[in-house]
């Protein structure tokens, strides 16, 4: 089921309705703000693999929300047969974005809370336990926008790649959300958004949500970052992440890698924000972080058109690995590191984390 936002309405991109998942269809955008409805865990799974929701954290509560869908509709009062079934559900989950630590810590939070003995408690404590990761990203992302404000100063202009802002976490945002805090707060502002190639998510969403809250914003291609860096028209770079290793290596949308080696060779900030939900002390470092290869398809064609010769070879890696080195500061909702990031980092760390 499909209906069009409401005007004037605040959005919420992610909405759970009781019986079915409310999702803003971020494909749609910006020429349509359409709200699709999903009733069946499996169309939850693929709106989460075909970036019909998409961000991180946002993708975690997507993921969370999904397999408590799924658990309502496992018949069986078997808790063996319940859980059996519930594993699979959570199997299609895990299988439809690699590079997200989100999902998999909201995978890990929802089996968690499936190990009590009776079906229809755990069917309630599963709902529970994913409105719970909903509120908890929400939290997370306006304290660390907050926090993160204080390092943009009256005058600044930001670059930002992909999108991280409301859409991205179904919260605050991160780098956008430290921006529209920046903002909140009164100060004078500009953003340079790159497009982000292929599928545009700057000029598609980061634009739209800029521009809805009257940010001034210009746009640019990814490949004009280093004209405007290298004229003296940029005071820092923010990006949002999809994980961070142990050590402060930070995976994020494909082009993020380049903007931290300019930025370091202009002597400018380069900041990353993100949830400490997004970090991953499983990984020692970013080598091991599995980055996400897409269709080719996305490369060589938009919306359908093709943009190459037939028959192109293409590669489509969705992330890069950004090395600690060039990260100025990593803010997270329990402050903002500078430097020693493995130490740091450890001190924000669960004292139990399992992998999946």
């Amino acid at each position: 089921m499909t209906a069009r936002a409401d005007r004037g309405k605040t959005i919420q991109p992610i909405e759970w309705l009781d019986d079915r998942l409310r999702i803003l269809d971020q494909s749609k955008l910006p020429h349509e703000q359409c709200f699709i409805e999903l009733a069946d865990y499996h169309d939850v799974a693929l709106a989460i693999k075909e970036m019909q929701v998409r961000g991180a954290p946002a993708i975690g509560i997507a993921a969370a929300y999904g397999i408590a869908l799924g658990a309502q509709s496992i018949k069986s009062s078997s808790k063996s047969e319940f859980t059996n079934r519930l594993n699979q559900i959570m199997e299609e989950f895990a299988a439809t974005r690699p590079t997200a630590v989100n999902l998999f810590q909201a995978i890990n939070g929802m089996e968690r809370a499936s190990t009590g003995s009776d079906v229809p408690a755990v069917k309630q404590a599963l709902i529970d336990k994913a409105r719970q990761i909903h509120r908890e990203e929400i939290e997370a992302t306006r304290q660390l926008s907050h926090l993160g404000a204080e390092l943009i100063h009256e005058g600044f202009t930001i670059l930002t790649h992909c999108n991280a802002g409301p859409l991205a976490t179904a919260g605050y945002g991160t780098a956008l959300g430290i921006i529209m805090a920046a903002r909140e707060q009164g100060k004078r502002i500009e953003v340079l958004a790159t497009e982000t190639r292929p599928l545009l998510q700057g000029a598609r969403l980061t634009v739209w949500e800029l521009k809805q809250k009257d940010i001034p914003v210009t746009l640019i291609t990814d490949s004009m970052a280093g004209y405007f860096i290298n004229r003296s028209k940029v005071n820092c770079v923010i990006v949002g992440a999809d994980r961070i290793a142990a050590n402060g290596d930070v995976a994020n949308k494909i082009g993020t890698y380049t903007l931290a080696v300019l930025a370091r060779e202009n002597a400018l900030p380069f900041y990353v924000a993100a949830p400490t939900s997004t970090i991953d002390f499983s990984l020692p470092s970013g080598g091991e972080i599995p980055i996400e290869e897409r269709s080719p398809l996305e490369v060589t064609h938009f919306q359908g058109i093709a943009s190459a010769p037939g028959g192109v070879k293409a590669a489509n890696p969705a992330f890069d690995v950004t090395p600690h080195r060039y990260i100025s500061a990593i803010i997270t909702e329990r402050g903002i590191i500078k430097g020693r990031y493995k130490r740091e980092l450890a001190k924000m760390a669960p004292q139990k984390q399992t992998g999946r």
